[in-house]
């Protein structure tokens, strides 16, 4: 083993027990609020509003919104935690630091990239138990599930991370998750199936990425999906490969590293 790998196999040990330690530390803040505003939507819009709407795609209205819900927490969660760890260490200057030391930057990202996928699982894992006390889950394809929320959490934490290279406050780190990420989030399939909708929006809801990965969890979950599984896949492999590569340039790059 090379000096240079071991280094760089301490550091990335180091990122991410640090940003473990972040959001584990200040739990009230960062695992508490989703679990209770998932419990919201269940008692809400599953238990309340079900009852009214009935089965949807062969399943209790309940059943069918709980993969959704899922996905939701795993998304928000992984993007809002490297978009807030990254920025507060340019905001701090530690980045900098970190930066010139003898680290690779594939070292940092990966570091901070397995943060966010961390939070965003665990968050997903409270999500899935508390969701047991409202319905009866059975996985209807493993592989499937797993593949699609590690897609979908790298993905997150990927775009969290550019996020957070362009800001130059933290207002501009609310602006993407306000305007862009949770529109995406509520039209893409997490509370209906798109089957629903007329023609045209039906067409015009397959641009949106987030159907494609909220689907192709139900799908792992339920077996029932409005999307072909395997374009899902392709997209979220391809999207991770490119975002990566992106977010390595720019950190590379040295750009944005200054607030």
């Amino acid at each position: 083993m090379s000096t240079e790998f071991s280094h760089n196999l301490v550091a990335l040990r180091t990122i991410v027990y640090r940003e473990i330690r972040r959001f584990m530390r200040i739990w009230p803040q960062t695992l508490l609020p989703p679990a209770i505003t998932m419990v919201l939507y269940f008692v809400i819009f599953g238990n309340l509003i079900g009852r009214q709407i009935g089965d949807m795609g062969g399943f209790s209205y309940m059943q069918y919104i709980v993969p959704g819900l899922i996905m939701m927490s795993v998304i928000t969660n992984s993007y809002g935690n490297v978009v807030s760890s990254f920025f507060g260490a340019k905001f701090q200057r530690s980045i900098e630091e970190l930066m010139v030391s003898p680290v690779s930057a594939h070292t940092i990202l990966i570091g901070y990239t397995l943060g966010g996928v961390l939070r965003g699982l665990a968050v997903g894992v409270i999500v899935t138990l508390l969701s047991l006390f409202f319905t009866h889950l059975q996985v209807h394809h493993l592989g499937v599930t797993l593949v699609v929320v590690l897609l979908t959490a790298t993905i997150f934490s990927l775009l969290g991370f550019v996020n957070a290279v362009f800001a130059r406050n933290f207002d501009d780190i609310s602006i993407i998750p306000t305007f862009v990420l949770t529109p995406l989030t509520y039209l893409g399939g997490v509370f209906y199936s798109i089957n629903l909708l007329p023609p045209i929006w039906q067409t015009i809801s397959l641009a949106n990425p987030v159907l494609h990965m909220v689907n192709s969890f139900r799908y792992g979950i339920l077996g029932v999906s409005d999307i072909r599984i395997g374009t899902a896949l392709t997209f979220m492999a391809v999207a991770t490969v490119v975002l990566y590569f992106v977010c390595a340039r720019l950190l590379v790059s040295g750009r944005g590293m200054r607030t």
